[in-house]
């Protein structure tokens, strides 16, 4: 579950990691308030307007820009709130912005220039341990980074039985060519951030840029936040930052469905029962020509109900061109899976597109007569090839 830029700083401000204050507004006269009590509470006399989406490169869509006054804070935030923000993480449409973060301007003068980092938490799963990946070049894609000056990118293993020691986090801040009071504040801060991102049970911390201010202190200027979805019921606090209009809206109807789906950009939809099973169904489908439309897991009870749930959730897509259902009759029996193919399609009625259904396992051979004999535009397979095939054929 992905976290807004202001809920990200909020979490990490909760573990004691310093941050870039800021207060989210919905509209561009809350903006302007919202700018003035920010002013009061932080001296700055500049605002940064920051769309929240998610989304990275939203500086280079138009969706983060500075006010210095607060007439350009309700400009800007006028013209951002309500856009269809363009970045390269997006599509072609883009995503609408509902909300801005006003923040504080902390790129002000000191006795030293300030300087920007990256640095994300992550889970290393070659070695099975939490990996720090930090860099000088911050303020920029770290992809970029990667390919042209690889050298510049530095990792810290960390074992998650033992947790970040004292020697790793100023190893950090060396590598990072601090000294003084900004090694000690970057030091706290890579301790307090690698706390967070464990006991807030995540899946990504990505922090672009961390900033030296021009008096030494370290701060989160950005926030990417991933939580791990099957953590949540232990953080009922969290799981309530959900975003669902940030979410693909047929992923979330299936979720409230209890489906496991996921949108592809193919043209072939499939309904199967089992992830490994789906994943190897998706490899069958491309083999035959085709494209995945979707990764779609119905589970283990496959039943009228949630065929025809499933079915409905596949037909959104209009891309799709041919369904393939390819059923493991184990726990379920295959019988009962046709029955709820054959009544599913007689519920809803008008299915405009080829559907191949491959049913081994228990009764299979039961389920094959059932479908063959309902008089409905449904081909019946029991073996992969064979499903491949068909799949090959009504494309074609």
């Amino acid at each position: 579950m992905n976290l807004h830029e202001y809920q990200g700083k909020e979490l990490l401000n909760s573990f004691g990691v310093r941050i870039q204050r800021g207060i989210v507004a919905h509209s561009a006269n809350e903006a302007v308030d919202v700018a003035k009590q920010l002013t009061e509470e932080t001296g700055t006399s500049w605002h940064v307007i920051k769309a929240q989406v998610h989304a990275g490169g939203r500086g280079k869509g138009g969706g983060v820009k500075l006010a210095k006054n607060l007439q350009e804070v309700e400009e800007i935030a006028g013209n951002i709130i309500g856009m269809n923000l363009v970045t390269p993480q997006t599509s072609a449409e883009g995503k609408k912005v509902h909300q801005v973060l006003v923040a504080e301007d902390v790129y002000y003068p000191g006795d030293s220039e300030p300087e920007e980092y990256y640095m994300s938490v992550l889970l290393n799963r070659g070695v099975g341990r939490n990996m720090i990946m930090y860099s000088t070049e911050g303020g920029m894609d770290i992809e970029q980074v990667a390919e042209e000056t690889p050298h510049l990118i530095f990792t810290e293993e960390i074992d998650p039985a033992v947790g970040i020691l004292p020697f790793q986090a100023r190893r950090v801040a060396f590598n990072l060519g601090l000294s003084g009071t900004a090694f000690k504040e970057m030091t706290k801060f890579v301790t307090a951030l690698y706390t967070a991102y464990v006991k807030s049970d995540a899946s990504l911390f990505e922090i672009n840029p961390v900033l030296k201010t021009s008096d030494d202190k370290i701060l989160a200027v950005d926030s990417k936040v991933t939580l791990d979805e099957n953590a949540l019921y232990r953080h009922r606090d969290l799981a309530e930052l959900r975003d669902l209009r940030e979410e693909n809206p047929i992923e979330v109807e299936a979720g409230s469905l209890g489906l496991n789906y996921v949108d592809l950009d193919g043209n072939v939809g499939c309904m199967v029962n089992g992830a490994g099973l789906a994943m190897a169904t998706m490899d069958l489908i491309k083999h035959s020509g085709g494209e995945p439309a979707n990764f779609l897991d119905v589970g283990g009870t496959a039943d009228a109900s949630r065929v025809e749930a499933a079915f409905k959730i596949i037909l959104k897509d209009p891309n799709v061109k041919a369904i393939l259902i390819n059923i493991f009759g184990g726990i379920v029996r295959c019988d009962r899976v046709a029955q709820g193919v054959i009544d599913a399609y007689k519920n809803l009625g008008n299915i405009n597109v080829p559907i191949i259904v491959r049913l081994q396992g228990t009764n299979a051979d039961i389920a094959k007569e059932l479908i063959d004999n309902s008089g409905l535009d449904v081909l019946s397979a029991t073996e992969f090839q064979e499903a491949a095939d068909k799949v090959q054929e009504v494309l074609s």
